[in-house]
């Protein structure tokens, strides 16, 4: 018996203001997540979050076991650190990331998969109701979990709004826009029972009854699965979306979902609205259920000319050559090496990088389509202004980076851009728009937070 497909309201919703849809290449979307080997080492930095570095807790020559705890959080915003795997701490030191930077890193050589004691194998046999806010948050604290849809903001400050602030709706992030990437995709298919234990539990968190888990089109099979699910718990529901990037973005989702605009420098409490990643939804559901902390996560890795795109469950720290070589090595003809999707990810200098919470993607580009073409004068198309979801005029912004004028640019709300890359990809002229505009944003935030401080 062939079943029909299931029915589902096929207005699709979208933000107003902007957008591009560049082409998708969802190269990976049929593979099934496969677990990846250990690697010999990983290298776990003690930074991959929003905040303030961990404060490490081990000392080298000292033994771990996976989900122990190695680095404390300093500080509210900030977030906790765990061995990935069992072995020696063989050094605490300076490692470059996927973005350049030097961050202090523990060093641990692999000797096996033993596991703290504490961490199950099966989940409770408990509902999310009978979690307590309060037993919820710690436990999401204590985990280390964060944003894995790439802004790794610590998930127990999110779920703790300040005071005056009510939130209404938990939106719950399945777009995955970015081309390319696929994990969310899989993670939705695969354990969607587990995904919407883990809304229950962040419903319970925020104390909310309306839950929506936003889905763009191109996932239909995603959208039917979570939609015949949520119609089981009361509250939750699936919103499909039209296909458009970024509709990911947080304050571009939120329009999309509920048609409320997040005012400018305002956070989405503002509107009542608190958006959460389905990896990071599914590492609650690990972190309360299984008293699992975030140590693993799924990482797709593609590319035209790679062998075997696929999805890959490794642990935080692994090097993405690891990844590289089970997706079938690297393509002669690769020209770059991205951490991330094309429109926002970073091409990174060597494949020893290691994967951390935030990354969400291995993607190597072929040398023809990674080269940038020589940029010419703007010609004044505007195209860059329609395609800004923020109402931004890009050009203008870029002119005003080159030049170094920080006020005018705070002015011209450079804070407000969401660097997506909307304006790069649709300029005729090939000009380097986003990354003049993310040098002028780095350079008004640091005048923005030195003039806080010398208020205080």
């Amino acid at each position: 018996m062939i079943k029909k497909p299931l029915k589902y309201n096929t207005v699709l919703k979208t933000f107003k203001i902007g957008g591009v849809h560049p082409p998708e290449n969802k190269l990976s979307a049929q593979a099934p997540i496969s677990v990846l080997p250990l690697p010999e080492q990983v290298i776990i930095p003690l930074s991959q979050h929003i905040g303030a570095p961990a404060i490490p807790t081990v000392k080298k020559g000292d033994r771990v076991k996976a989900g122990q705890l190695i680095g404390q959080a300093a500080g509210f915003i900030s977030a906790n650190i765990h061995s990935s795997v069992s072995g020696t701490v063989v050094g605490i030191d300076s490692v470059t990331d996927a973005s350049g930077y030097a961050r202090p890193s523990v060093i641990i050589k692999v000797e096996g998969d033993e596991w703290e004691d504490t961490v199950l194998e099966k989940a409770e046999a408990k509902k999310p109701g009978d979690y307590s806010k309060e037993e919820i948050i710690k436990a999401i604290a204590a985990a280390g979990i964060v944003g894995m849809g790439g802004a790794t903001f610590p998930t127990q400050v999110k779920l703790s709004p300040p005071p005056g602030n009510k939130a209404e709706t938990l939106i719950v992030n399945g777009v995955e826009c970015e081309p390319y990437l696929t994990a969310d995709h899989r993670l939705m298919l695969e354990h969607g029972e587990e995904l919407m234990t883990g809304v229950q539990l962040i419903m319970r968190a925020l104390d909310v009854r309306r839950a929506v888990v936003g889905i763009e089109n191109n996932k239909r099979d995603a959208i039917e699965l979570l939609t015949r699910l949520a119609a089981q718990i009361p509250g939750v529901e699936v919103c499909p979306l039209k296909v458009r990037y970024p509709q990911g973005g947080e304050k571009q989702l939120i329009k999309a979902v509920t048609g409320k605009s997040v005012p400018s420098g305002g956070l989405p409490i503002a509107v009542g609205a608190v958006v959460q990643n389905v990896g990071t939804v599914y590492a609650v559901y690990e972190a309360v259920m299984k008293h699992k902390p975030l140590v693993e996560r799924v990482v797709t890795v593609t590319g035209k000319a790679v062998k075997n795109p696929g999805n890959y469950l490794c642990r935080i720290g692994t090097p993405i050559s690891k990844l590289i070589e089970a997706a079938g090595g690297m393509p002669e003809d690769t020209g770059k090496v991205i951490s991330g999707g094309p429109m926002m990810g970073k091409a990174v200098m060597s494949t020893e990088i290691a994967v951390t919470k935030g990354t969400s993607g291995v993607l190597l580009m072929r040398e023809n389509e990674s080269r940038r073409p020589a940029y010419r004068n703007c010609i004044r198309c505007a195209k860059c202004v329609s395609a800004c979801p923020m109402g931004l005029e890009p050009f203008r912004l870029m002119l005003l980076s080159e030049q170094g004028l920080t006020e005018t640019l705070e002015q011209e709300r450079v804070m407000d851009c969401i660097e997506c890359g909307s304006c790069s990809f649709t300029c005729p002229a090939h000009r380097p728009l986003l990354d003049l505009i993310r040098l002028g944003k780095n350079r008004t935030g640091q005048m923005i937070r030195a003039r806080k401080a010398k208020n205080q």
